[in-house]
């Protein structure tokens, strides 16, 4: 059996859908998935991770280093701007890839705004505003790129930031190969 860290507001959720004392959250997401498993080998863990209660030694901070030089022109290569050190001390996937949205930003701050080009079928990824978002759809979870004033929907999977970072890079006329390179450090 694997376990899960899962925030407050989504615990009382999946808590107040139990039918039965004793139900499972197992047997209530399958529930409300609409998953049917007819027999379950429930082991029991050897040790339980609790990430959020593991001491973790602090690690002395770096500080990303900001361009301040803002131009008009577009930047497309954007390998040499990403700090290794500084993305690699972001937190998760949601960290890096908002560090490296921040970073195209910074560099080319005028033209970022084409990123609102960049949308789902029936998904918007980039808004100015929270809201934006969150009307679009409840669960974004949208979280704001640096200091900007854009908005990126953050609640996709790890392959789909990949892709809608590399829609991004693309829109600047970034080549194939740092592309690769650089949505593989997500």
């Amino acid at each position: 059996m694997k376990y899960i860290e899962v925030d407050e507001e989504l615990y009382r959720h999946i808590a107040s859908k139990t039918e039965h004392i004793g139900e499972s959250a197992s047997d209530i997401l399958r529930r409300i998935l609409g998953l049917q498993v007819e027999s379950v080998v429930q082991d029991a863990p050897e040790e339980i991770s609790h990430p959020s209660l593991e001491r973790v030694s602090p690690k002395p901070v770096k500080v990303a280093k900001v361009i301040t030089k803002m131009t008009s022109t577009a930047v497309s290569d954007f390998t040499s701007l990403i700090d290794a050190d500084v993305l690699a001390a972001q937190k998760g996937a949601v960290g890096r890839f908002l560090f490296i949205l921040d970073t195209v930003h910074r560099a080319s701050p005028v033209q970022f705004e084409q990123v609102l080009q960049i949308q789902g079928r029936d998904r918007l990824y980039f808004a100015t505003s929270k809201d934006a978002l969150l009307k679009a759809s409840k669960s974004a979870n949208p979280k704001e790129i640096g200091q900007s004033g854009f908005w990126v929907t953050t609640n996709n999977n790890t392959a789909k930031k990949r892709t809608i970072l590399s829609e991004v890079l693309l829109q600047f006329g970034t080549d194939e190969a740092q592309v690769t390179d650089i949505i593989e450090k997500i």
